[in-house]
């Protein structure tokens, strides 16, 4: 093939990016996306960040991939490729869950919503999107159930922040009160009706997810008048940077990251989100053999006791400097004003109080196993 023949791959765009781009957003490519990572008009990362934990803070999360499962058998399709159980959902209701090739690994970790009595959306990442769709459909054809990518029918936003739940309130006829976390409601926002309404977030925060038509002019309504409403609240539009970190305070795992396909639920510390009291799922067994082995590693939180910052990727050390795991995300917490990061070690290296090294720019840089999350949000009085 001749230079000029190079397939270029398409770098694709959600239905906000010229608003983004108009507001002056830092873009970059993310999973084959054209994403904002900051806002300098906002104050970059750090500002975004805590106006996230103490305010409100918006987000364009339209790369994030949706499947529907539709039809009498749904929720044996589910329960069939997913590792929590579904059958606990009351409609209205979502979950934490997770997708598992056989070997018990991750094929991507979702987000389970029942939005009627045979009708599942699962909110799925961006990265994955087609091989995520493509697991479901190849792995739910023995169930009588439609399934359909709807990943480009929605410009998702996420509202997140103490202050969200005000700033959502005044374009909405929906009583946002009466929705807990992880639940999901329909009711008209900025004027569009029948809009899903969901109380999740990536953020360790308090929020809302809306789902509104993806055409570009009906995004951009909605998105200006969310930040318009958000004004009396302090609210900013915020880029992935931030989505990063805050999700990093809060240990919330990343597919790439904390977990791939060569990583396995008990490895990744998620067992409270995995059910093996249900009869059957893709991985199950596979679980149960990797349980009954012992669990070799396992993914710490560290604290940076010596200047420097774990970045991904970044070998992990013992007091010998011998390597022993690496660092799957690492960065200065903004809201803390810590350096920390995730890791995985042997599990002797586990307990918290241990000390490790990371390696940085060729030196060994002393670290301590802390408590996770790093940030939990304030219990409201």
């Amino acid at each position: 093939m001749s230079a000029a023949e190079t397939i270029t791959p398409v770098i694709r765009r959600t239905a906000l990016n010229s608003v983004h781009r108009q507001m002056g957003a830092k873009m970059v490519e993310f999973n084959g996306w054209d994403m904002p990572v900051e806002y300098p008009s906002a104050g970059g990362i750090i500002a975004e960040h805590n106006a996230v934990r103490t305010g409100v803070g918006m987000f364009d999360v339209s790369h994030m991939g949706d499947i529907r499962l539709q039809g009498p058998e749904a929720l044996a399709a589910v329960q069939h490729i997913s590792m929590n159980d579904a059958s606990r959902l009351a409609v209205g209701q979502a979950q934490y869950s997770a997708m598992l090739y056989p070997q018990g690994t991750f094929v991507d970790d979702v987000i389970v919503h029942r939005l009627g009595d045979d009708d599942y959306l699962l909110v799925i990442n961006a990265g994955t999107r087609e091989k995520d769709f493509n697991w479901v459909r190849d792995n739910t054809r023995q169930f009588k159930c439609k399934v359909e990518n709807l990943s480009d029918d929605f410009t998702q936003i996420a509202i997140q922040g103490p202050k969200g739940v005000d700033l959502l309130q005044k374009l909405t006829d929906a009583n946002l009160s009466a929705v807990k976390f992880y639940w999901v409601t329909r009711g008209t926002v900025c004027g569009l009706r029948n809009i899903l309404i969901a109380r999740t977030g990536y953020t360790a925060e308090d929020g809302f997810e809306i789902y509104v038509p993806s055409d570009e002019a009906t995004s951009a309504m909605v998105w200006n008048k969310v930040l318009e409403a958000g004004k009396e609240f302090g609210a900013v539009p915020c880029g992935l940077g931030a989505r990063n970190t805050l999700r990093l305070e809060g240990k919330l795992p990343l597919y790439g990251h904390e977990i791939s396909d060569t990583i396995n639920v008990w490895e990744a510390g998620l067992d409270r989100f995995c059910k093996m009291e249900k009869p059957e799922f893709v991985g199950r067994v596979a679980l149960e053999k990797a349980k009954s082995a012992g669990v070799k590693r396992t993914l710490v939180g560290l604290e940076m006791v010596e200047r420097g910052i774990a970045r991904d990727g970044y070998k992990v050390l013992d007091d010998a400097s011998r390597e022993i795991g690496y660092v799957t995300s690492g960065s200065y917490a903004p809201f803390l004003k810590k350096n920390i990061a995730l890791a995985y070690v042997p599990s002797e290296f586990g307990n918290v109080g241990s000390t490790v090294k990371v390696e940085i720019r060729g030196q060994g840089v002393k670290a301590q196993v802390v408590p996770t999350p790093f940030y939990k949000r304030p219990k409201k009085a």
